[in-house]
């Protein structure tokens, strides 16, 4: 007979196995919720690889510990046959190739997707594959949506050796040699303070039905600079392309979104799919509002930089001293750009020092 006090008072060997047996289905537990996606964003915050989650629910050990052998990655620069672009793309190739063979760098092949539909005279200088536009009049003047037109094309008729491919963009400069940050099948990228999914849930929610969970399953995210397995962009490419279109035919959204509303559809597609990214801080800066190089890979120069003589911001107003890109629409940049006064911020003044770098060694600059 079992005695009434032994039942009261489980053995230690009993509550040892109780113990061991919840662990162990707690782990199957949080391992089926993390390959059923339903992980909170995970964002790196530093160079170092430290990952921050939700701390209900931790990064598996193997993701956490990825850092492995090296997985090159092929540089995709989609681009026009315009001047403007093709001066940024040829700053932007030359360090690249500066960059390229370092220590740290996993950067693989190059291509530039040219999406005029006809070639240019950049052919033999940078890697080019030619592409269509869009049909005429359906991109009504915003340019971009023909960039995931062009990555649809481009993944169906070029061999892309590597496993993993960067989007980037022609304002783009590789400060530093670039790695792999992607961390398995999560795809690294960029977060942009101004995609505020959770801020436009009733725009969103024309492309993303409620049946694909809360909008916060939009990452904050632009397509660029975003380093994607190439099977897991082959996937979302023409889902991103006909979400472009949908919110450009759609004038409520078309209105609210303006020009980073291509960047809206490919976090959208992106999340119809299922593919949440790692959101990398560090992965670019963007002058003159990030001051500091930091352990940062690119320099992002979408923002005129204009400062008067004694070093301080203007603030949207023209300066005794500016760099501003949309100043050369119709042709680059003189070479020997006189550098901004003492006080600058060190992410203006090594932007110029880059620019004039690549100027000074580009054969036939000032060509169109």
């Amino acid at each position: 007979m079992i005695s009434r006090k032994n039942m009261g008072s489980p053995s230690p060997l009993l509550l040892i196995t109780l113990v061991l047996g919840v662990c162990f289905a707690t782990y199957n537990l949080v391992t089926m919720v993390m390959h059923n996606r339903s992980i909170s964003k995970l964002t790196i915050y530093n160079s170092d690889g430290g990952i921050f989650v939700d701390p209900i629910i931790k990064m598996p050990e193997s993701v956490r510990k990825l850092k492995r052998a090296k997985m090159p990655f092929h540089v995709a620069l989609t681009a026009t046959d315009a001047p403007y672009s093709k001066w940024q793309c040829r700053i932007m190739y030359y360090w690249y190739k500066k960059q390229k063979d370092l220590p740290g760098s996993e950067m693989g092949g190059f291509t530039r997707i040219l999406h005029s539909g006809n070639p240019d005279n950049l052919m033999n200088e940078i890697p080019t594959v030619i592409v269509d536009p869009l049909p005429a009049g359906l991109d009504r003047g915003y340019i971009v949506l023909n960039r995931p037109w062009a990555f649809v094309q481009w993944l169906e008729k070029a061999t892309i050796e590597e496993e993993y491919v960067l989007m980037a963009e022609p304002d783009h400069i590789f400060i530093t040699p670039l790695p792999n940050l992607a961390h398995g099948g999560y795809p690294a990228a960029f977060p942009f303070f101004y995609i505020k999914p959770d801020q436009n849930e009733k725009l969103l929610r024309k492309f993303f039905p409620e049946e694909m969970g809360p909008v916060t399953n939009i990452d904050p995210i632009g397509n660029s600079p975003v380093i994607i397995k190439k099977e897991l962009l082959e996937k979302i490419a023409p889902t991103w392309m006909n979400v472009s279109l949908k919110m450009k035919d759609d004038p409520e959204t078309d209105k609210t979104f303006g020009w980073v509303l291509e960047m809206y559809a490919y976090a959208v597609a992106s999340a119809l799919h299922g593919v949440q990214h790692v959101l990398q801080k560090d992965f670019m800066l963007q002058p003159p509002w990030d001051l500091e190089i930091g352990k940062k890979y690119i320099i992002h120069y979408t923002y005129g930089c204009d400062y008067n003589m004694k070093g301080e911001l203007t603030y949207g107003k023209i300066g005794e001293w500016r760099f501003d890109k949309r100043s050369f629409l119709q042709g680059p940049p003189p070479r020997n750009l006189p550098l901004p006064p003492p006080g600058v911020p060190e992410s203006v003044v090594t932007l110029v020092k880059m620019v004039n770098e690549a100027t000074a060694n580009i054969p036939n600059w000032a060509a169109e």
